[in-house]
């Protein structure tokens, strides 16, 4: 009888070890078919899951660059930037600082709330929530992408005009008020918008009397071990990291240049996947914020097909999203540089990456959704 159990015993591991070692290769498959793409210069990928025990994970770059690189070397993460700024709104709600339904007006200066939210004749500025800002439904214009009045550039197409300069919070908050418009009144629509991340991000200063990444620092990177984290241009992570990995819009690197300060709240973080997976575990295991902070910031709205919008969080049913008959979610944020954090709690899944290149953030979620079927079918 023990000789019998012993047998099926190592015939199970022996399976597992092959349905693992099969999984690896799918996935490996799978990862390199991105870093073919003619437009992708470098890539990383990491896909955990302690239930299942699953712990892959990938980085490599074409034979261009020249440049090695690893898992360690940190990556631009951002709009993945606001589920962080989001989760410190919520540490400081449960510190009984502020509150999600509260005013903006309690928290920020006069000059700066001046103007701005007019909108069809009507000041609506005093009427905005911090739930409006985290939640993209304040109508506030995008001073990042958004269209301006005049027709002049916005900031993004301004990052390259001139590289060397550095962008304040509130110069950013005023070219958005000088050159654009709101576009609807708070709480009466969706529009995404960086704009109201960086109203988040000096209202997280202006509550906790330090600055945005000494908050980050102390209330969640020391925290969670995330040593590799930090903001860019502003901070330096806790240890000492290999270089961030280049990112790029068309063949241009876009790393080093000093206007990226215009991404700040809404998408100045840098960190590398190991980190990221860390922060997404412990806030789903309510080690960052409590159960009903979590949930209350999974409070959904529609954004647009197959996608809905928390508290700086997002969620995607991939069945409604490419129209086929799966039952896959995953809740997390991309960012405009292909990067992508995602929990697929269908399969207890976690899954983090880059292909750092503005062109390809579109197809990514193709790239996650085939990762996860993978995984689902093994």
């Amino acid at each position: 009888m023990r000789d019998c159990l012993h047998f099926l015993t190592a015939i199970f591991i022996a399976a597992n070890s092959y349905g693992q070692q099969h999984l690896d290769t799918g996935i490996k498959q799978l990862f390199d078919a991105q870093l073919e793409k003619s437009e992708v210069k470098n890539a990383f990928l990491r896909v955990y899951s302690k239930s299942k025990g699953i712990n892959i994970q990938f980085a490599d770059s074409d034979d261009h660059t020249g440049v090695p690189i690893s898992m360690d070397n940190p990556i631009y993460l951002a709009s993945i930037t606001k589920m962080l700024t989001a989760t410190a709104i919520g540490i400081l709600k449960e510190d009984k600082k502020l509150d999600f339904e509260g005013r903006i007006y309690q928290h920020l200066p006069e000059p700066l709330m001046a103007n701005l939210h007019v909108f069809g004749g009507t000041d609506y500025s005093n009427a905005i929530t911090i739930a409006h800002l985290l939640q993209h439904t304040s109508g506030l214009p995008d001073y990042f992408t958004g269209t301006t009045v005049d027709g002049s550039p916005n900031i993004i197409n301004q990052l390259l005009v001139d590289t060397d300069k550095s962008w304040s919070p509130q110069e950013m908050i005023a070219f958005g008020k000088e050159k654009m418009e709101p576009h609807f009144v708070p709480g009466q629509g969706y529009h995404y918008t960086d704009t109201e991340y960086v109203l988040l991000a000096l209202i997280i200063e202006n509550v906790s009397g330090t600055t945005l990444d000494q908050f980050f620092q102390q209330f969640i990177f020391e925290p969670l071990g995330m040593d590799a984290s930090f903001i860019n241009l502003k901070s330096a992570p806790i240890k000492k990291q290999l270089p961030m990995a280049q990112f790029y819009a068309g063949d241009i690197a876009l790393s080093s240049i000093q206007s990226l300060s215009a991404d700040w709240g809404g998408g100045g973080l840098v960190s590398t996947t190991q980190d990221l997976v860390q922060f997404l575990v412990a806030f789903q295991e309510n080690k960052i914020v409590k159960k009903e902070t979590r949930l209350a910031m999974q409070h959904w709205v529609h954004e647009t097909k197959g996608m809905e919008y928390g508290f700086g969080i997002r969620k995607v049913s991939f069945n409604t999203l490419f129209d086929t008959d799966t039952h896959l979610e995953v809740i997390g944020h991309t960012g405009s540089t292909a990067s992508f954090l995602w929990y697929c709690p269908q399969l207890d899944t976690y899954i983090a990456g880059t292909l750092n290149q503005l062109e390809a953030s579109k197809s990514t979620l193709n790239w996650v959704y085939d990762i996860l079927t993978l995984i689902d079918q093994h």
